[in-house]
């Protein structure tokens, strides 16, 4: 089976095209590139032979090496040759796909010298680059060092060591010629690939590579869905979705690559769930515990079907400790779905023996991988998630797809995985080392020399057995799938987990080996020698103090002479980290103009800067010029947002927070930032027949809009108080109050805060206006019927209530609510504790006049609930029914709240007003015996 662009590729052509292609095409599935790049057009097209029409096109009129093949390309494919009888091979058709051809070849080859191995058997200078280049070592660097430079995008470098440059030049000259844009429709698909490779080899995403980037996948998608509504190309579209799934993870879009996942899985049929079963997992363990495991098996695979006997890859080292085991041994056969996320098991799974699953598609295996990498970048510093991503990789490595390179990538996985903890570091470290000496050194168990640095790649592990190889066809077939990293990206996180675990005189020794001096230089800030980090950096950028960078030693020179001239490639991003280090803003203003003013990163710093010492409108203004560079910076939108809040310029605050959950509709925070700028916006207004301004409709107001953002940051943010009570105070104040909004906003703040705060957390005035609204409905107060006043019952009762120790006016709410539901006991209970709380705080009567009117007003309140409750006749409890009352002997009740009012209130307040009032109704209750 070949890489599914050259089947589809073979499949949409021509008969008579086909025949002629295809043992060009063969080559390419074989792996047999050169033969494919030797082809008599490609050499013409390379300058390696002329014809009258390229004859007089020479490479020194060229600035670079692409323009020149990019002329002599245009001017082949503008050869007219359509003639009848003419043979197809003289045909423009034919060298527009032979070319593409090429294109891919070169792309490929790119791919085994930098990513899967096996060292490429032609040297790609000699084959691709004019005699006069390609043997002269210093000309040849020279080409290169250009090239590399050109790969540079938006500020951002491209790795300077990168091997055989050329290849994927060659490769990106070809794409992007206009007539094989036109013509061959596959090259869409290529020249994503190819663009997706190049962004790999930048630091950082660059902004213009990843528009080109999703203009092609938008048009490969519209080309693939046309074919595959065919119903031909077997999981033609399943292998696109992965693809674009590992692009989108790339690119920070989890959720994005998630549902690609989700969509290639449901296309393949293929069942998988992460589960429990009961197992040991250390050599002690008397108990079984509940232990993950992925099950899993592809559409049509057997139950008894056996696993791959010994799966092809680099060697999977053991564990070797001395507390766990090598494997997770199962004692129980039956599964425990609380795990996974459908309510329970497919038969289809439930069926499987947990250590001895059958083999898996490669397809499934690749989606396996894939879900365990969006996995950990959703959530790369939780370690239950790590947790839950290790039993994928470990499905395709105990029982997976045979295939080379998915098995190195499972063990790339796991390694990244078990390097966070304790008992699994020592092999998660070995693993990678072994990654890049078997794979980076090709599996030569012993020393080699670097073609391109010179320096010496060495191996710990022998020599690879036949079975730890394998063809190039097979470990390019599902590359673009993977996304394999490149053989410096393997040993970066190789220094990288070096540094982590304390190792710096390793990881040095690497990023120095691979001229990487922006992570060497983190490297020793990191470890607070922030000199040593200087030095570093000021040394590519600036000539000695003396101006003779031969003559200093290079560990005590400060590099303080001229500016290099040109400067380096990657000088904008060397600035940044000077400005970091110096907290100096003019280094992030350097790196900006070093960049023709296009790194976006250095006005991000800046912004964060200004930001941080609230000089906001200059924060606004840096932030504002990164995202012209790059408008998918979700942090920087976020960070701008922020700085128009400060600035109070609320409208520019929205659209800001509006681009912010565009890019991340799981931002929690950035709904809620979102709904605070909208509460500041004036409600749009419009002119009636009359010309005069009136506002809009209810539902155009900006706080309807801000109580969804707030909802919207709720939903997300489950547990966060802050955030729901600002739904409640949303809630309440718009016109009409949203009552449903408010009586879920309050039993979560109950929830949330009751246990600590107590009725501080419930808002009694909203409470009050709650309850008035339902007791005032139009359509009545039944509660035993689904609505709003049940509700309002429910949340009473379960979270309110057991809440309020010494607020009257909860207690005067909650007697409301009773006495229009026909309890009239629960009602005067209530008004009884309201009248409690007010009189039971010390010294009330020797207070203010107010706090005197305010016991006078609450006993006065209970006498009229005496009064009116007390006669009635029970309703609720045990006695309902039975003619009981509520209060048989409410007036003795009443008039004995008054006197012990007056009483206590006699000295300081008997010629007052409120004592007037009590006397009134006292008097009032004893006309009535």
């Amino acid at each position: 089976m070949s890489d599914i662009l050259l089947s589809f590729f073979r499949s949409a052509l021509p008969d008579e095209l086909a025949n002629v292609l295809g043992e060009t095409i063969n080559a390419l599935e074989s792996g047999d590139f050169v033969t494919v790049l030797s082809k008599p057009e490609v050499k013409l097209l390379l300058g390696h032979e002329d014809n009258e029409t390229t004859q007089d096109v020479k490479l020194g009129d060229f600035k670079s090496w692409s323009d020149y093949v990019f002329h002599r390309l245009g001017l082949i494919l503008s050869q007219r040759s359509e003639e009848t009888g003419v043979p197809i091979e003289q045909t423009g058709t034919y060298r527009q796909n032979l070319f593409f051809l090429a294109a891919v070849a070169a792309l490929y080859a790119f791919l085994q010298s930098n990513v899967t191995g096996p060292p490429l058997p032609f040297d790609s200078a000699d084959v691709l680059l004019h005699k006069d280049i390609s043997s002269s070592k210093s000309a040849r660097g020279k080409l290169r060092a250009d090239l590399v430079a050109s790969l540079s995008a938006d500020g951002i470098a491209a790795y300077k060591l990168t091997p055989n440059v050329e290849l994927l030049c060659f490769a990106e000259t070809i794409l992007v010629c206009p007539p094989i844009q036109k013509y061959v429709e596959h090259s869409f698909w290529a020249r994503l690939r190819v663009n997706s490779i190049h962004q790999r080899l930048l630091s950082e995403p660059a902004p213009s590579l990843q528009k080109s980037i999703y203009d092609d996948l938008a048009t490969v998608d519209r080309m693939i869905l046309a074919r595959t509504q065919k119903k031909e190309d077997k999981d033609l579209h399943v292998h696109f979705l992965l693809e674009r799934a590992t692009i989108h993870t790339q690119h920070g879009f989890d959720k994005k690559a998630r549902e690609d996942l989700d969509q290639a899985t449901a296309e393949r049929k293929f069942e998988f769930a992460l589960t429990g079963m009961m197992g040991k997992r250390t050599k002690f363990q008397l108990k079984d515990t509940s232990q993950l495991l992925v099950l899993a098996r592809s559409a049509g695979s057997e139950v008894n079907e056996a696993p791959v006997a010994k799966a092809s890859g680099p060697n999977n080292l053991d564990l070797n400790d001395d507390t766990l085991l090598e494997s997770i041994s199962f004692t129980s056969k039956s599964a425990n779905t609380e795990i996974q996320n459908e309510s329970s098991l497919p038969a289809s799974l439930t069926s499987l023996d947990p250590e001895n699953q059958p083999k898996l598609e490669p397809l499934d295996s690749v989606i396996l991988l894939a879900l365990a990498s969006s996995i950990t970048n959703t959530n790369p510093a939780d370690g239950i998630t790590r947790e839950e991503t290790i039993p994928y990789a470990t499905r395709v490595l105990d029982g997976g797809s045979s295939n080379w390179q998915i098995y190195t990538q499972a063990l790339l996985v796991r390694s990244r995985i078990e390097g966070y903890k304790s008992r699994t570091m020592e092999r998660g470290l070995l693993q990678l080392q072994a990654l890049v000496d078997q794979v980076i050194a090709d599996t030569s168990g012993q020393a080699t020399t670097d073609a391109e640095t010179g320096s010496q790649v060495t191996s710990f592990l022998p020599k690879a057995s036949e079975s730890e190889s394998a063809p190039v066809s097979d470990r390019l077939r599902y590359v673009f799938s993977l996304a394999s990293p490149s053989r410096w990206e393997l040993e970066a996180e190789l220094a990288s987990r070096w540094v982590s675990v304390g190792g710096l005189r390793s990881a040095l020794e690497i990023y120095e080996r691979l001229e990487m001096w922006a992570e060497a230089a983190l490297c020793w800030a990191a470890t607070e020698k922030e000199d040593k980090a200087k030095r570093m950096i000021r040394r590519q950028l600036y000539h000695a103090t003396n101006g003779d960078d031969e003559a200093v030693d290079p560990d005590e020179e400060k590099w303080e002479g001229k500016e290099r001239d040109p400067p380096p490639g990657e000088a904008p991003r060397l600035y940044c980290i000077l400005g970091d280090i110096d907290q100096d803003l003019s280094w992030y203003e350097k790196a900006w103009e070093v960049s023709g003013k296009r790194y976006a990163r250095a006005q991000r710093s800046l912004g964060q800067r200004q930001f941080a010492r609230k000089d906001y409108q200059k924060a606004a203004d840096a932030y504002a010029l990164s995202l012209k560079i790059n408008s998918l910076n979700h942090p920087a939108w976020f960070a701008l947002g922020c700085a128009y809040l400060e600035l109070h310029r609320f409208k520019d605050a929205v659209e800001a927070f509006s681009r912010c959950v565009q890019l991340d509709e799981q931002d929690a925070e950035a709904w809620s930032n979102l709904a605070a700028a909208l509460l500041h916006l004036r409600p749009k207004t419009s002119t009636n027949e009359d010309g005069e301004l009136s506002e809009t409709k209810v539902t155009n107001h900006p706080r309807t809009d801000a109580l969804k953002a707030f909802k919207r940051a709720a939903t997300l943010k489950h547990d966060s108080y802050r955030i729901w009570s600002n739904v409640l105070a949303v809630a309440g104040s718009t016109n009409p109050p949203s009552w449903m909004d408010v009586v879920s906003a309050q039993r979560r703040i109950c929830e949330l805060r009751g246990e600590t705060d107590g009725e501080k957390c419930i808002d009694d005035e909203l409470l009050e206006l709650l309850v008035r609204h339902v007791v005032q409905s139009e359509d009545g107060f039944d509660i035993t019927r689904p609505g709003l006043p049940r509700l309002v019952n429910e949340l009473v009762e379960k979270n309110i209530k057991p809440l309020i120790t010494v607020s009257p006016s909860l207690w005067t709410t909650l007697a409301s609510l009773y006495m229009h539901t026909n309890r009239p006991s629960s009602a005067l209970e209530c008004h009884e504790k309201a009248w409690r709380a007010v009189t039971s705080q010390p010294n009330w009567e020797a207070k203010t006049e107010k706090e005197w009117d305010v016991v006078v007003q609450q006993t006065v309140d209970l006498i009229d609930a005496y009064e009116t409750l007390g006669p009635r006749e029970r309703s609720e409890g045990l006695a309902a029914g039975s003619g009981e009352l509520v209060a048989k002997d409410w007036k003795f009740k009443a008039r004995s709240a008054a006197r012990s009012v007056m009483g206590k209130g006699k000295e300081a307040w008997e010629d007052s007003t409120g004592w007037d009032r009590l006397k009134e109704r006292l008097d009032e209750l004893k006309g009535r015996d």
